[in-house]
């Protein structure tokens, strides 16, 4: 994990974040994912995982650009929040059979990893808050 010496720290560039790489892979396999939705849902759940997988990436660079841990953890639950809202989002176009499962495996696989992640990061924001 890239976490600063201490609060007066900056965290190194978020582009430099694995975590970060593996949610812009993430965000591109939603958009592609999603283009397969029927055009009633343009506004409605292709509007609403596209926001998700891209709010993971704005709460990510965000939380990074934060003064203190207690800060950027907080930024960091947001994006595990807006993680699990893909997910979410993926299941109901699976139970919709707007896609496959197996269509939708990949996205899984790296929307668990990427969640996992960012719990690390707020583990390791928390504790260096104490």
């Amino acid at each position: 994990m890239i976490v600063g010496k201490n609060e007066n720290s900056d965290m190194t560039s978020f582009e430099n974040m694995k975590v970060w790489q593996i949610s812009m892979i993430l965000m591109q396999k939603v958009y592609v994912l999603s283009k397969k939705f029927p055009s009633e849902e343009s506004y409605d759940l292709t509007r609403q995982i596209r926001k998700a997988s891209k709010s993971i990436l704005a709460n990510l660079a965000e939380g990074c650009s934060r003064y203190t841990f207690t800060d950027k953890a907080s930024k960091f639950v947001i994006a595990r929040g807006e993680c699990a809202e893909v997910r979410a989002f993926l299941l109901m176009a699976i139970a919709l059979n707007y896609l496959a499962k197996q269509e939708a495996e990949e996205a899984l696989k790296l929307q668990e990893e990427v969640s996992r992640m960012l719990s690390g990061l707020i583990k390791t924001c928390r504790n260096q808050a104490l």
